[in-house]
């Protein structure tokens, strides 16, 4: 009985003094985020961990709606665009934030075959199909549950996509679980499983900007992307089906460089893309190696991306144009905001000399990426 009194006083202790010190655990918080037209109610979840770093996502469209990062000074800032309530993402036409599927970046004309068999996806980007189609799992109002242990906050969505879904064969069920940790890292893992062969590609699509709004453009961050080569687009913005060394192009961030630096250089593919809109293809495929990491010295912010994917779409924000107001009164203006996506190579469907993203009844698709926030002074 002694040393059961005696335990209980130190975790009383212990608790106490994390209280003084300002120490607080990783938790998840819940709150309205508005109705859709038809009345459906949508929420914003709030995971944060014991270092002042939080990621709000929204059950519509498995979207990251903010992640509130502090700079080398401890000041708190949100570094990602996003809007304050639903209705801004459903007006929204850019993506914003959100989990991307089935099938991430462009498919050409929409058109796949599988095992001999053709399909038909909505059309949605000129030709193609792109992120998923018109209404994708963006468009969507995913199940959420809530989980938290004593180092990490998280919580796991799920939605069953029926066959038939924008085109796709096959009813597809997938996971996503969002786990911001105290390593100060947010971890987002997916799967699926199918009845019918199918594709499947996930990503998020959140626009960042490190300087939490101090800058006006991210032509002044740092990048660096693990990659010796790209996939090069024709002049609809679908990969060619070749691989395409970035040495001696605007392209090489194989060294950290400014993103500003190269990106108005009279160069075919810049031209193409209106910028860099452009797949990588990684270095060290298939395990959770480093992709991209990206820096901004005024707020000493850092982001490095870890991805299990063969590539990383690398977005400049060509097509942010000034017409879109969001969250704090923030106007998405040109190249205000860049997006870094893990995926496969777009069109991969059509491509077989790429990566395969078929899968098949009784196989489960697994992907990891971690996103992991730090500073520098």
């Amino acid at each position: 009985m002694r040393s059961y009194n005696l335990l209980l006083l130190a975790l009383l202790f212990a608790l106490f003094s994390c209280k003084q010190q300002g120490v607080v655990a990783p938790s998840v918080e819940k709150k309205p985020f508005g109705k859709l037209a038809d009345g459906t109610e949508t929420f914003v979840y709030t995971l944060k961990n014991s270092n002042g770093i939080s990621v709000s996502v929204t059950n519509y469209g498995g979207r990251i709606t903010s992640i509130i990062v502090p700079d080398k000074n401890g000041t708190p800032g949100d570094i990602v665009l996003g809007y304050d309530s639903v209705a801004g993402y459903v007006a929204d036409n850019t993506f914003q934030g959100s989990l991307v599927g089935r099938y991430a970046n462009r498919i050409n004309k929409g058109h796949i075959v599988i095992d001999g068999k053709e399909f038909n996806l909505s059309v949605n980007s000129g030709m193609h199909h792109l992120h998923g189609g018109v209404s994708g799992f963006d468009r969507k109002i995913w199940n959420v549950k809530e989980i938290v242990d004593s180092s990490s906050a998280a919580v796991e969505l799920t939605y069953t996509s029926p066959a038939g879904e924008e085109g796709y064969p096959g009813t597809l069920k997938v996971k996503a679980l969002y786990s911001l940790n105290d390593s100060n890292e947010l971890k987002i893992e997916y799967w699926a499983e199918t009845d019918t062969p199918t594709i499947v590609n996930l990503t998020n699509h959140a626009y960042y900007n490190l300087s939490a709004g101090r800058e006006n453009t991210i032509l002044n961050h740092t990048l660096m992307i693990n990659a010796d080569s790209i996939t090069p687009i024709d002049s609809t913005l679908i990969p060619t089906g070749v691989l395409m060394a970035v040495e001696g192009t605007p392209f090489d961030f194989r060294k950290p460089a400014k993103i500003g630096l190269r990106i108005n250089n009279p160069d075919q593919q810049l031209v193409f893309g209106l910028g860099y809109d452009h797949n990588y293809a990684l270095n060290n495929q298939g395990n959770l190696t480093l992709a991209a990491e990206l820096t901004d010295s005024i707020s000493g912010r850092v982001l490095q991306i870890f991805t299990t994917k063969p590539g990383i779409q690398f977005y400049s924000g060509n097509f942010l144009n000034g017409t879109l107001t969001g969250k704090n009164r923030t106007i998405f203006t040109y190249r205000y905001a860049l997006c870094l996506e893990p995926q496969y190579f777009p069109d991969s469907p059509n491509k077989p000399q790429f990566k395969s993203p078929v899968i098949r009844p009784g196989e489960v698709y697994h992907q990891v990426d971690v996103y992991k926030f730090t500073v520098r002074k």
